[in-house]
């Protein structure tokens, strides 16, 4: 069964090529802040030393609406040494953003990210940010991006798949970097025209795959995590399976729910 009014997403790119930027001009665009909120730069990255490092580490997903569709957007570190953090998110997703400078081009960073998003066969939307850069080598980037396409064995489609031209410092997007847009709305219309909704059956047992876990003062455990089929709601008591021993099961109360 699918959700047509969702898309899951995941935002990657090497570091410092502008990706958590991006999603905070996705969020404020996308009526998730008041219209005179003050905003940090960084508003995804909530770690403590993330904030003193200027960098992602863990990843942090977070909502906001286009027309009648849900955007949900997660964050993910840039920097090599975390990719194991990458990998465990992708597997949350219909698709991603591939993030991409528009001087520096496809980095180191950049093929890691890019291998995992096609090995799982996930729709790539490719955003060529920075382009208000002076030194923008933008036609070179995108050939840059469509030969490591096809260097990692990306299929047909994939190599089909659209570029944006994006400046998340000014907050615009365009299909056409001759042609600058005046807000993020040719990005919105991309994800929900290429990104496919999530399905799942909602009759058969709850399978939740559990990214990350997180520890509160006052709820208890939380797990983060995307649910392929069934349902869930509070009071129902679930079974925690050891992802590497089968056998390794505890019982937990869902006492809350925060959907994303």
């Amino acid at each position: 069964m699918e959700n047509k009014n969702i898309r899951n997403i995941a935002i990657i790119a090497h570091v410092d090529h502008g990706k958590t930027s991006l999603v905070n001009e996705m969020l404020k665009q996308g009526g998730v802040f008041r219209d005179n909120q003050q905003v940090e730069d960084r508003v995804m990255d909530s770690n403590t030393l993330e904030r003193e490092r200027g960098i992602t580490i863990l990843s942090k997903n977070a909502a906001c609406m286009y027309k009648d569709v849900k955007i949900n957007v997660i964050d993910t570190p840039g920097h090599a040494d975390f990719g194991g953090e990458v990998e465990r998110v992708l597997k949350m997703v219909d698709g991603v953003l591939l993030v991409i400078d528009a001087f520096e081009g496809t980095m180191p960073q950049t093929r890691f990210v890019l291998s995992k998003a096609l090995e799982l066969n996930h729709k790539i939307i490719v955003v060529v940010n920075k382009i208000d850069r002076k030194d923008a080598r933008i036609n070179e980037v995108v050939d840059e991006a469509l030969e490591l396409l096809m260097d990692l064995g990306a299929t047909d489609e994939q190599l089909d798949s659209p570029f944006v031209f994006a400046s998340a410092r000014l907050g615009i997007s365009s299909l056409d970097p001759e042609k600058p847009g005046t807000d993020m709305s040719a990005l919105f219309e991309t994800i929900v025209n290429h990104i496919p909704a999530p399905t799942g059956d909602s009759t058969k047992p709850l399978q939740m795959l559990v990214s990350s876990c997180e520890q509160n003062d006052y709820l208890g455990k939380l797990a983060v995590g995307k649910i392929d089929q069934g349902q869930i709601k509070v009071g129902d008591n679930v079974t925690v399976v050891n992802y590497f021993d089968k056998d390794k099961k505890i019982q937990f109360r869902v006492v809350n729910i925060f959907e994303f």
